[in-house]
């Protein structure tokens, strides 16, 4: 679990509801801001990942700007942090296309196709802002991925330009590429997918002005390589004499948050079941879709593997879909209604990805400072969050 969040009341919070730590948030930071000072890498924060915009001003002080995929988290990003602003989408809009050229500093193209056929809209942004910047995403075709929906380069991926796509022929405009292979992964990978990218792209690596490394690393765990990827890209940066950059998204936020839920009945059917106030289709579907475990606690001890402890649930949420379930835990004492506990690590790809299905409302947002212990509730959401989603 989170260590911090082991002496937190689980009460002072909505339920359900993410809670952050603003402190951890820091320390992750401070980590990322040390590779990019060491190293001369630039950093984005990948607003995919984690978007809360409360802490954009922190965000900003210590990293390089935001990357984005699209146009409303381009917006988010210029509006609220500042800095670059990069954008990459696996296909742009005609009708987007041109606020998308007015707003962000480096707009990447994931098709030779698109980067030809957008050209006078492009050469007009260029005319008005002459340093907007343009790339390609490659795929190096080299795969790092344990879980195919998380791979971008699992085979027939449609994520980047494989080396038999790539046409040098149009590169007139571009100043960089870009590549992303890792979804919070080490630092081996990222020196094995470099070697591919070298392997198949390098003839052209001179040419560019920089390099973008994407994001899916893991900078801020305990056990990441730091001083390996500064020294890496430090070399890398030298050898073709391009600005690096990186794209963190999961680092930033990895064990900071948690998510408060609350037991609303307990069942039995071939074993006891604890239904809860949250749910994991609309609120964590990444443990779904990975699909992953996630660690629980309550106020009083961390839930471990089935049978381990005396009392076994299967955990399950509100929804009506049969598989709205979080999986099976132990616990030394019963579960009772009313209850609180807290799934950890739930900062990143979690709130940004919840939905409103069945009518599912969304959990609430709080900021915590475990050296403060300050506790603000930035948001709560209603029937109208739901309503004005829909016709």
């Amino acid at each position: 679990m989170t260590y911090t969040f082991k002496n937190f009341d689980l009460g002072r919070v909505p339920s359900p509801c993410f809670v952050v730590d603003e402190a951890l948030i820091q320390k992750n930071l401070e980590k990322l801001a040390y590779v990019k000072k060491k190293s001369g890498a630039k950093i984005l924060a990948a607003l995919k990942a984690f978007s809360m915009w409360t802490l954009a001003p922190l965000t900003s002080h210590y990293l390089s700007g935001t990357c984005a995929s699209g146009l409303h988290e381009l917006r988010l990003g210029k509006e609220e942090y500042g800095g670059e602003s990069h954008v990459f989408s696996a296909a742009y809009k005609v009708s987007e296309l041109e606020e998308i050229l007015s707003l962000a500093d480096h707009v990447v193209f994931n098709s030779c196709e698109q980067w030809l056929r957008f050209q006078p809209q492009i050469q007009q942004a260029k005319s008005n802002r002459p340093e907007l910047a343009f790339g390609l995403r490659i795929n190096p075709e080299h795969s790092e991925g344990t879980t195919p929906i998380y791979d971008p380069c699992a085979a027939g991926s449609r994520l980047g330009i494989p080396l038999s796509q790539f046409n040098p022929l149009l590169l007139d405009g571009i100043s960089g590429l870009h590549f992303h292979t890792l979804c919070e992964q080490k630092f081996e990978p990222l020196a094995r997918t470099l070697e591919a990218v070298e392997e198949k792209f390098g003839e052209y690596l001179h040419q560019m002005q920089w390099i973008n490394f994407g994001g899916g690393h893991h900078i801020t765990a305990d056990d990441y390589d730091v001083e390996g990827l500064i020294t890496l890209i430090k070399d890398f940066s030298t050898k073709y004499n391009v600005q690096v950059y990186l794209e963190p998204g999961e680092a930033i936020a990895i064990h900071t948050g948690i998510l408060v839920a609350e037991v609303l009945d307990l069942t039995w059917n071939e074993l006891p079941q604890a239904i809860l106030d949250t749910s994991a289709t609309c609120h964590m579907p990444d443990t779904l879709e990975m699909p992953y475990r996630a660690g629980i606690f309550s106020a009083q001890e961390v839930a471990a593997l089935p049978n381990q402890k005396a009392h076994t649930y299967r955990l399950g949420g509100m929804t009506c879909l049969a598989g709205d379930v979080m999986g099976d835990y132990s616990f030394s004492e019963p579960l009772s209604v009313g209850q609180r506990i807290a799934f950890d690590d739930m900062s990143h790809y979690t709130m940004v990805k919840t939905t409103t299905f069945n009518g599912i409302g969304l959990p609430a947002l709080a900021l915590w400072n475990s050296e403060t212990d300050n506790l603000t509730i930035i948001k709560q959401f209603g029937y109208e969050d739901f309503k004005q989603r829909l016709s």
